[in-house]
């Protein structure tokens, strides 16, 4: 497994209805090796930070494996970064892979807290106002990470996948994606979730959610 390509953003203005926004989803593939620090990739455009980013969201990855898929679904192949990620790696397939797994890629240590949740943006950048929903039912939604360690990352550079836990206990990415639209599900579930490393964001959410269903 492979480091295919870095992609850094570059702020753009996109067509949401009747509205325009800033936006860092275009990504631009680099040849040069890119910093990675514990907000992200030096240089990377982040135009919503309260939607998207901080240290929990730091990285974006999409894999080569979800690229063929929706080649084969599409029609048509995509280019690397056209998900909005900032690194793509080759064999990667989101879904089966588990919050907690870890990341060597080059220089730097990823860890897993995450699926990313499609946005209207994501329909903009695609062209079909329908993207979101297929998107949803793909089921292949990338891998939001934490920085460990900070260093240098290059297209080339060789990645190594170090599990966190198997068994009942872990959690997939597609089990994580599949719970944030029923809500969060049954209380066993929603604690099962809260005892995985996830993203700040979607911790808040299972809490809630949790108090919610306990009559809290």
């Amino acid at each position: 497994m492979h480091l295919l390509s870095v992609n850094v953003g570059i702020e753009r203005t996109i067509q949401k209805g009747n509205k325009s926004e800033a936006t860092g989803i275009y990504k631009i593939p680099t040849a040069a090796p890119v910093a990675v620090g514990v907000e992200g990739l030096v240089g990377d455009v982040i135009s919503n930070k309260k939607h998207h980013g901080g240290p929990d969201q730091a990285v974006y990855i999409y894999g080569g494996r979800d690229y063929a898929w929706w080649a084969e679904a599409l029609g048509e192949s995509l280019a690397p970064g056209t998900f909005g990620e900032n690194l793509t790696i080759s064999d990667l397939e989101s879904a089966p892979v588990c919050i907690g797994d870890r990341l060597q890629v080059g220089e730097a240590l990823l860890e897993i807290t995450g699926p990313r949740i499609p946005c209207a943006k994501l329909a903009a950048r695609m062209g079909d106002p329908q993207f979101v929903k297929r998107f949803k039912e793909a089921e292949r939604p990338g891998l939001y990470c934490r920085v460990i360690r900070t260093g240098n990352v290059c297209a080339g550079d060789p990645v190594t996948v170090v599990r966190a836990q198997t068994g009942p206990d872990a959690v997939t990415i597609r089990e994580a994606f599949r719970s944030f639209y029923k809500k969060g599900g049954t209380v066993a579930e929603m604690r099962r979730m809260l005892n995985a490393p996830i993203d700040i964001r979607a911790r808040n959410a299972y809490t809630e959610w949790l108090a919610a269903a306990q009559g809290e």
